[in-house]
């Protein structure tokens, strides 16, 4: 959250002249409802499950860059199926900015909703504790505060050779 996926995603998809596909709008699309609709008329369990089958189905596209929700990566055997179908790419973003993104971002975020910037802090280095382990496992990672689409082109196009 706050990492810059979606924005990183669209220039790059751009760039590129590729599709943009955010996966948790994808899903909502998909089920005509929003993420905290399913998650609280159907349970985590089952929003997870719709979340997978979402991300197996956009993975047997072409030319599409995906950005999926944080914890996409810790369900099932998710970032094995990410890292074989296509340039899985973790965007290690300081904690400290990451708060100072959300703190500022102009779109509203339930999970984040009235904290503190020092309750947010906590949050997310509490998330980041658990999802670690299994961001740390894609084939790439990134780190930096703003992380541009050509750094992302450049290791694209130097493990293509």
């Amino acid at each position: 959250m706050g990492c810059g996926k979606s924005t990183l995603g669209r220039a790059l998809a751009a760039s590129l002249n590729m599709t943009f596909i955010d996966l948790d709008t994808y899903l909502e699309e998909r089920y005509f409802k929003t993420i905290p609709q399913i998650f609280a008329e159907e349970g985590e369990e089952n929003f997870r499950r719709k979340e997978r089958k979402m991300l197996e189905e956009v993975s047997a596209f072409d030319q599409v860059i995906v950005a999926t929700g944080g914890g996409a990566p810790c369900f099932f055997d998710n970032m094995e199926l990410m890292n074989n179908s296509g340039f899985c790419i973790f965007l290690d973003v300081e904690i400290d900015s990451l708060v100072f993104r959300l703190i500022h971002a102009k779109t509203e975020r339930p999970l984040i909703k009235g904290k503190s910037p020092e309750e947010l802090h906590h949050f997310i280095d509490g998330l980041m504790q658990k999802r670690r382990p299994f961001y740390e496992t894609a084939r790439y990672i990134l780190k930096g505060v703003d992380i541009l689409p050509e750094q992302v082109i450049e290791l694209i196009q130097s493990e293509i050779k």
